[in-house]
């Protein structure tokens, strides 16, 4: 394979690998990783060092005058002058420039070619280039000759920390943004997500210039009419899991656009949480860990190489990438025709909230400024009861845009496109954590299907007295009683308290953002 010159970018390394094959990869981390190995499966197992999850603290985005008004600027989105972005660039260049071998890795973001962008991804680890290798979309040989100069370059130092006493930075981690460069510094972390949502940070800024909405959810589509569905959910609320239908084509499991044409992944891979997983469990997923997949920070056995995935010693934040069409439902392109539904996925810890409502078109935009799901109780010391997590648009940490840019999309696409919004719990019923249950996925999968087969449409509601919501009070395969979570409760004036709680909680946090009209103007007309 002969070495691709980088001197463009200011890098002088002899032996740089350009788009290597999945089997070369694993020769070359075998060879100089230690540490990394192959499961039983035939996933290349690796680790990302110290740092087993992102760093969202970490993140900046340059200040330009070009992109300053666009961007939200606050806890989400840290400000970095261009200087210290040169500084730290430079300091990357110069710890790539000592290795001796580079990766390179040049693919498409975004499965609509109308919207597509192109990334070079140059790093210093095989894991990583093969990490990249199938989160992208991969390009065939001929793209691959005429790629050309790309719109993206991810300048990949991991293992090289930032300084922590140059201006604007908090620690020996950074990742850095220039929109109006096209570069992503990564100092000082070596998990391989960073790279995956700094492209996906890109696309939150480039679409909704161009009128396309980006979105973090997962999607799929009937096979007989391409209309597609689309589910968002923050981390625990399902899906992932629920978007792998076997009844139903895989548009994507996590990242996408809703553009005038439809809706189109904007990733070639997915990138699941293997904490727990089982072949029972989650088939579709336990089978694509297999040659060419990626497991990240697992547990195995030396004897077999058998990964324990129930196993937290390194993390709970385990990992598996592997390309799109590893799952046998794919859609290949992963291009699919405008939602009829969108499903918001909400794990409600408190156990208020019904299994599945129908929301109004201004309900939806309320329910997905909030972005609300909840942890449970006793996952740190002292806590004692759920906690409530707000996430606006369902994807906080990856927002450019004020979230009224998101939201407005959203419903503009909803009123122009007639879709269905449901709000489906996937958490608590009978009572809150350690008290009531946790919603059977068998019940959550017939509420699913129930909306995409349009079942749902014209059953007779109850208007929630608390919430306002427009309850479903009969779905197939889904006993009625659970349906009205007051009745599932044994006291019902304990459940009025709490759900008056968590009402308060929603208008509270909504209440910062509806000064800026989020709702006001959204559906005039």
């Amino acid at each position: 394979m002969e070495s691709f010159d980088l001197s463009a970018h200011g890098l002088s390394v002899k032996i740089v690998l350009r788009n290597a094959a999945p089997s070369k990869l694993y020769e070359e981390a075998i060879r100089f990783e230690p540490g990394t190995t192959i499961s039983d499966t035939g996933a290349l197992i690796a680790y990302s060092g110290e740092k087993t999850g992102r760093s969202p603290k970490d993140k900046r985005l340059v200040k330009n005058a070009a992109s300053a008004d666009d961007i939200w600027w606050g806890p989400v989105n840290f400000p970095l002058d261009e200087v210290t972005f040169s500084i730290n660039r430079e300091r990357a260049k110069d710890y790539l420039n000592t290795r001796d071998r580079l990766y390179v890795v040049d693919a498409f973001a975004g499965w609509d070619t109308q919207h597509q962008i192109k990334v070079r991804v140059i790093c210093s680890r095989p894991y990583h280039a093969l990490f990249m290798h199938q989160m992208l979309i991969r390009p065939t040989d001929e793209q691959l000759t005429n790629f050309g100069e790309p719109d993206f370059v991810i300048y990949n130092a991991g293992r090289f920390p930032a300084n922590r006493f140059t201006t604007g930075m908090t620690s020996t981690t950074s990742v850095d943004v220039s929109f109006e460069n096209g570069e992503v510094v990564i100092l000082g972390t070596e998990y391989a997500g960073e790279m995956k949502k700094g492209i996906f940070t890109i696309m939150n800024y480039l679409m909704p210039k161009r009128d396309v909405l980006s979105m973090h959810c997962s999607a799929t589509a009937d096979r007989e009419t391409g209309r597609s569905s689309i589910l968002f959910g923050l981390s625990g609320t399902g899906k992932t899991t629920l978007s792998a239908d076997p009844k139903r084509a895989l548009i994507g499991d996590d990242e996408h656009c809703w553009s005038d044409e439809g809706v189109f992944n904007i990733e070639g891979g997915c990138y699941a949480k293997a904490i727990y997983l089982s072949r029972d469990s989650e088939p579709e997923i336990f089978q694509a860990l297999r040659f060419g997949a990626v497991l990240e920070n697992v547990v195995y056995d030396d004897a077999n190489h058998h990964v324990d995935f129930d196993n937290t010693t390194i993390t709970q934040n385990t990992r598996g990438a592997y390309p799109i069409e590893y799952v046998t439902n794919a859609r290949i392109p992963c291009v699919a025709g405008h939602p009829t539904d969108v499903i918001f996925l909400t794990c409600d810890a408190f156990g208020v909230l019904p299994p599945v409502s129908r929301l109004t078109p201004e309900q939806a935009m309320y329910h997905f400024i909030n972005g609300y799901t909840a942890k449970v109780a006793g996952t740190e010391v002292g806590v004692k009861e759920p906690q409530v997590t707000f996430s606006p648009c369902f994807g906080g940490p990856f927002l450019v845009w004020h979230p009224k840019k998101y939201a407005d999309l959203l419903a503009d696409r909803i009123r122009t496109h007639n879709a269905n919004v449901w709000l489906v719990n996937t958490g608590w019923s009978g009572g809150p954590y350690g008290v009531g249950s946790r919603m059977k996925l068998a019940f959550t999968r017939a509420i699913i299907d129930a909306i995409h087969a349009g079942q749902l449409k014209d059953v007779p509601t109850n208007i929630d007295p608390i919430f306002g919501l427009h309850v479903v009070t009969n779905c197939p395969k889904v006993p009625a009683e659970i349906l009205n979570p007051r009745q599932t409760w044994s006291d019902p004036s304990a459940y009025d308290v709490t759900a008056k709680k968590l009402a308060s909680l929603f208008a509270e946090n909504y209440a910062q953002f509806e000064e800026g009209g989020v709702i006001k103007g959204s559906f005039d007309g």
